[in-house]
């Protein structure tokens, strides 16, 4: 099946019972056993849930995975991935990464994890990490990244990882699956903010890992069950909602980012415009060659630092100042202030997360109008 119709049908078919179109959304807290310990399967609604189920599978088809489970947030997916790995564990990560994750890495080493902190887009880097010190458990992967759009070769970096007889997690939240598949290119994790496009109407936090085989299903599914941050029976209703319409929304999302990554790339206040749709973006022909398209999300530097940037985001209509991303809606986001805050100043220059650069999510309005507000925003 094609994309579209397997966004639509893969893991939701009619409900058996009754023939609802539509996953229903089971509610009760618990199960009925006919005996002790024999019943439906179900037991408890943090252990599993019918509603959930239905998107777990769904996620788990769409990826090409042995299974997949959702969470409360994409922070509640990465935080039962990073707890998975005890005290002596070595996990090497991207540089450039959402800035939750690179806290909750870095708090990992008060566990006794090894963390350590690589220019991915270099696999020379990667191969260093993996040559010298302890084995590797985890290499942790962003494709793009956030928010400097850098694009990492999966295909690459996973062979090395393999190798290392490391196992390969990459955020897939920016891509979603309509655009990249990490498993196909040698991951055996994705990990998803599905609050992001999957979800895509800004109205519901969620959170995936979708898994390459069942032995780390049955490990991750542990520390789901454990730690008890499972998304309710109506997230995961909108959840499923979102996926139906993800493929058509992400199209429209793509093409409006490659026009305005255009536009700004040739505007004389943008210092420099990062999208990897753009032929001069370092990573363009990786991207070609392992993505479905570029993405929904460009970064622009407007010319005169902080101040300058400010008052660009202040002064656009249709773009929305606020965090988050993938929504239909356009948002502006200034990282160094907003997303990105918690992070030292030294460490915002050293990564190149300037005071003039903004991060735009495109939404799926009329590409003309999104320019047409940076046109005079920029004015």
């Amino acid at each position: 099946m094609e994309w579209d119709t397997r966004l639509i049908h893969d893991g939701q078919e009619p409900d058996p019972l009754t023939g609802a179109v539509n996953v229903p959304i089971y509610l009760s807290t618990t199960f009925r056993q006919s005996s002790p310990g024999v019943g439906t399967g179900y037991v408890y609604s943090r252990t599993g849930n019918p509603t959930r189920a239905a998107l777990e599978r769904a996620l788990a088809r769409i990826e090409g995975g042995a299974g997949a489970l959702a969470f409360g947030s994409g922070l509640a997916a990465i935080s039962a991935l990073v707890m998975s790995y005890p005290k002596g564990s070595r996990i090497v990560a991207g540089d450039d990464l959402y800035h939750g994750a690179t806290r909750l890495l870095e708090l990992s080493r008060t566990h006794g994890v090894r963390v350590d902190f690589v220019d991915t887009t270099n696999l020379a880097n990667v191969r260093k990490a993996f040559a010298s010190g302890p084995p590797v458990s985890l290499l942790y992967l962003e494709s793009p990244t956030n928010p400097l759009l850098k694009i990492t070769d999966l295909k690459a970096a996973a062979a090395i990882a393999r190798r290392g007889r490391a196992t390969v997690a990459v955020d897939n939240t920016f891509a979603s699956p309509v655009l990249q598949r990490p498993i196909e290119l040698g991951a055996d994790i994705v990990v998803h903010s599905m609050t992001k496009y999957i979800g895509g109407h800004s109205d519901v936090l969620g959170g995936a890992l979708v898994l390459r085989t069942q032995e780390l299903l049955d490990r991750l599914y542990w520390f789901q069950n454990s730690a008890g941050g499972v998304p309710s029976p109506f997230d995961c209703y909108l959840l499923i909602r979102g996926l139906r319409t993800l493929g058509v929304r992400v199209r429209q999302h793509v093409a409006n980012a490659q026009q305005v990554a255009e536009y700004l790339s040739h505007h004389p206040r943008i210092v420099r415009t990062l999208y990897p749709g753009l032929p001069g973006h370092p990573g363009h022909e990786i991207a070609r060659r392992q993505m479905d398209g570029f993405g929904g999300m460009v970064s622009a530097e407007v010319a005169g630092g902080q101040r300058a940037a400010i008052g660009v985001a202040k002064r656009l209509k249709l773009f929305t100042l606020a965090e988050s991303l993938g929504g239909v809606e356009s948002l502006v986001n200034h990282p160094a202030l907003m997303t990105h805050r918690a992070m030292p100043l030294a460490e915002q220059k050293a990564k190149g997360i300037s005071g003039g650069l903004l991060r735009l999510s495109i939404g799926i309005e009329d590409a003309e109008d999104l320019i047409g507000d940076l046109r005079q925003a920029l004015a």
